[in-house]
Order: C-alpha cells, then sequence, then structure tokens
C-alpha cells in the first residue's frame, strides 16, 4: 500500500508540530475512522507495519496518521470524541478511570511490552550490563513524572540503588537538546529512543543495555477507545485489533531488512540502514508485543510504579476490568 510520503520525521522525540500521513483512497466498504497517536517514532513501528502491510485495507479500516504530541491532548481528543482509537500510554486510562470525566475509556489492544529506552554511555559495553555500575554517575534522563522517567528509577531501584542518593539523573534539559547536551559530555550515561541511539553511536557513543529489560513486562503503550465507540462499533474495533495481530506477528519474524522497506515510507529522513538496524535493536530487547494480549499482571504492575512514584493515590487502585476490555483479544488471533 503506497501512502502520500507527506510527513516530516524530527528524530525521536522532538516533533513539535502535529503532523498526518493520509490513509489510502478508501473504498466504498471502508470505514474511514479517526485515530491519533501520542508521537510519531519508530517505538511504534508495528503500527506502520500494519499500514505499510495492508492489514487495516483487509479489516476495512482506514484513517490519518495524526501525532498529538502527549498523552494528556491524546485523551483530551479521545474524551472529547474527535478521536475513535489512540495510541497512548495505558496510564491515560487509568487517570481517566479515577478521574471525574463522565466518559470512560478501555484498552482494547497493546503495542509495546516495556520502556523501549536504551541506556547509552561513552564507552564501550563489556558483558552483560551492571545496572549497580552506575551507581555515583550522572545520568540524563527525562521530566520527573514522565513514563521514561518511572522506569529508568525502577530499573536502578531492581538494581539496589536508591535513584535519589546513589546517581545524580538530569531532568532539566529540553528534548531538542538532550542528544547535543550527551555529546557534550553533561552526563556518563543518558536514555534515549530510536533513531536517536543509532545516531549517537555513529557519532561514537555505545548503547548499553535497554531500559525495559531490567524492569520487566510492564505495557507501555497501547490502543484505548470510549466505551461508548467499542459499544457502538465492535466490528471495527475488532477489526483494528485483529490488524495489529497481524503486524506484531509479522515484525516478530520477517527479515529486518524487509521490515525497514516497509517502514521507510513513514520515516523518510532515516536510511534503511539505519531503520534495519532499529528494527533488530528493538525485536532484540522484546519491547514489541508479539500479541496484543494485555495481562492483569502488567496494569498491577504500572499501578504499583505510579502509587510509588506518587502519581496515583494507593486507595483509587482500579481493578483489570475497569482498565481493559479483553474481549477482541482472542477475536484478533482468528
Amino acid at each position: 500500500m503506497k501512502l502520500a510520503r507527506t510527513l516530516s520525521f524530527i528524530a525521536g522525540l522532538t516533533a513539535a508540530t502535529l503532523t498526518t500521513i493520509p490513509a489510502p483512497a478508501a473504498a466504498e466498504d471502508v470505514t474511514k475512522i479517526s485515530f491519533m497517536e501520542v508521537i510519531h517514532s519508530l517505538f511504534y513501528s508495528p503500527l506502520y507495519v500494519a499500514i505499510g502491510n495492508g492489514y487495516f485495507e483487509e479489516e476495512g479500516i482506514a484513517f490519518d496518521l495524526i501525532a498529538g504530541q502527549g498523552s494528556d491532548k491524546v485523551t483530551a481528543a479521545l474524551l472529547s470524541k474527535s478521536v475513535d482509537i489512540a495510541l497512548a500510554g495505558p496510564e491515560t486510562t487509568l487517570y481517566v478511570e479515577t478521574g471525574k470525566s463522565p466518559e470512560k475509556i478501555r484498552i482494547i489492544a497493546g503495542l509495546t511490552a516495556t520502556d523501549g529506552s536504551f541506556l547509552v554511555g561513552h564507552d564501550p559495553a563489556t558483558g552483560d550490563f551492571d545496572w549497580g555500575s552506575l551507581k555515583g554517575k550522572k545520568i540524563l534522563g527525562w521530566r520527573e513524572g514522565s513514563s521514561p522517567a518511572m522506569f529508568l528509577r525502577a530499573a536502578l531501584e531492581k538494581a539496589g540503588l536508591n535513584p535519589d542518593e546513589d546517581v545524580e539523573i538530569i531532568t532539566n534539559i529540553a528534548i531538542p537538546a538532550r542528544m547535543g547536551a550527551f555529546m557534550s559530555g553533561v552526563a556518563d550515561y543518558g536514555t534515549f529512543f530510536e533513531p536517536d541511539v543509532t545516531t549517537l553511536e555513529a557519532n561514537g557513543l555505545y548503547a548499553q543495555t535497554n531500559v525495559g529489560q531490567a524492569v520487566g513486562d510492564i505495557d507501555y503503550t497501547v490502543f484505548i477507545a470510549r466505551q461508548d465507540y467499542i459499544a457502538e462499533h465492535p466490528e471495527v474495533v475488532a477489526g483494528f485489533v485483529k490488524a495489529i495481530a497481524k503486524a506484531e506477528a509479522w515484525i516478530a519474524e520477517a527479515p529486518e531488512g524487509d521490515v525497514a522497506q516497509v517502514l521507510q515510507p513513514y520515516f523518510p529522513g532515516v536510511g534503511l540502514e539505519d531503520l534495519a538496524q532499529s528494527v533488530l535493536r528493538h525485536r532484540t530487547a522484546g519491547v514489541w508485543k508479539t500479541t496484543p494480549a494485555v495481562a492483569p499482571e502488567a496494569i498491577d504492575a504500572l499501578q504499583d510504579m505510579l502509587m510509588h512514584n506518587g502519581l496515583l493515590a494507593i486507595e483509587t487502585k482500579v481493578s483489570f476490568e475497569n482498565v481493559v476490555d479483553p474481549s477482541f483479544f482472542a477475536q484478533s488471533v482468528q
């Protein structure tokens, strides 16, 4: 499926404007939905594979790719009914469920199994990375309270380190300036997403390990929809989840060069070799889900993390059934 290449890709998470990739011209039997992704990122490659390989078209679904530039903006668009289905962090569902909004949302499928950021250092890694070796080091992190910041803290704590005392985490550098600051030596280590990791390696720095691997499987980005939309359009939701399931299965096995070819129209500023390297890095780290199912244990672990970081009150813990609609998981593999 050929898509108009109108997206101007900005490396990593630095995109600053709303961007759109038009959906293919729809046939009469195709349902056009409103969709929004939190940002446009290589971390979400299975989504673009689902479009590029025609899996949504097979399910009679078409949509434009619109980047909302933040889970808060995506959630607002979803609740206002200007968006039907969205890709965002699973914590948004929890915040809405425990908030005052009369509209509630549910997770309908998972895309990423854990944090997709990678720890990068100035020297090559030797053997399996020891997170305990970060004691006394400076780490370039993310905004406090953000998902990558929480996962970094969790990785450090699992290694027996106190993030507030044993390391210095730098959180006040704006996203567009992070790579330049790190290359100039502002910190000993930093966490970055692709394709920034590949860019940093090309500039003489070294990826050490994946943050998510150290933390474990806690769904990081999921597809969400309002309860009323799910009830009124179950066939569309089922088709959407089925398309994602096909993409997750394909990208788990396909040669990275083939995946890079599919991804290139969505990332025209990234070369095929770098795209293939990104695919291999993500797949080796196990950050992409192989099925869209979201497990109760993952939601429990997410809530524990949010409560530990003071972002969710202990008394407001939400049951799995009030966060996830699992009814489409089994249908997606039929």
